[in-house]
């Protein structure tokens, strides 16, 4: 099930990599969010894709946008694998229930137990201004979503 561009994106209050609390809210009417789904922690794709950010990350992190990246591992793993790569943005855990946030924005994959690749950007309103999803073996085009960041 897609989110329809323009409706409200479903809020969430998950754990980050240091068992802090993050929800989409606090951000709204402060920060654009960039909402990052990938399936697990130390993969290949999945490790070019989190390094590719944070290389640029200044791109997708500043003083009008957040970033935000979810995965369905625990917050052990992803404290590990966000200290491992030097990630300096939120890593968050949709471990229990199993992937509840990544059912509300459509991109659980039940054979697997894990996110596909989804990336939503959502607006300092709180509504969804942009989205793609691809499939868990597809590496996602970061210069799509720098073009949809700059179009805000």
């Amino acid at each position: 099930m897609a989110l329809a561009i323009g409706s409200a994106a479903p809020d969430f209050e998950l754990v980050n990599q240091h068992g802090e609390k993050i929800s989409l809210s606090s951000f709204k009417g402060k920060k654009n969010v960039v909402v990052l789904f990938y399936p697990f922690a130390f993969s290949g794709i999945c490790t070019g894709e989190l390094c590719a950010l944070r290389d640029d990350l200044s791109s997708f992190q500043n003083d009008s946008v957040e970033l935000i990246a979810i995965s369905c591992d625990p917050m052990y793993a992803n404290k590990v694998f966000a200290e491992q790569e030097g990630y300096k943005f939120q890593v968050l855990s949709d471990f229990w229930p199993h992937g509840a946030i990544a059912k509300s924005y459509g991109v659980f994959e039940e054979s697997r137990g894990c996110a596909t690749r989804g990336t939503f950007i959502v607006g300092k309103d709180g509504n969804l201004k942009w989205q793609v999803v691809n499939s868990l073996g597809e590496a996602r085009n970061v210069v799509a979503y720098k073009e949809a960041l700059a179009a805000l």
